[in-house]
């Protein structure tokens, strides 16, 4: 089983982050979507301005629409994008 995880990035979080896409590979206490987040707020400067605040990004684990509680693994692909409005 991989160690890395596939890390996508749209809209502004791409633009803070400076990439669309990235493999990371967190400790394995890193076992949710929130502590992925936390954890990668200390990448460097353009992820924690891209995660200040949590309420304004959604998540996905492996094409499925997830919250901070949602449990990630090795080998899952986790994306990040803001939240979508309709009209």
């Amino acid at each position: 089983m991989p160690s890395e995880m596939n890390v996508l990035y749209f809209a502004w979080l791409r633009q803070k982050i400076g990439a669309g896409r990235e493999k990371v590979t967190p400790p394995a206490e890193v076992a949710t979507v929130g502590a992925l987040i936390e954890w990668l707020r200390g990448r460097s400067p353009g992820h924690a301005d891209a995660f200040a605040n949590a309420r304004f990004v959604r998540a996905a684990v492996n094409h499925e629409f997830a919250s901070l509680e949602t449990a990630v693994a090795p080998g899952d692909e986790v994306a990040f994008f803001p939240p979508v409005t309709g009209g």
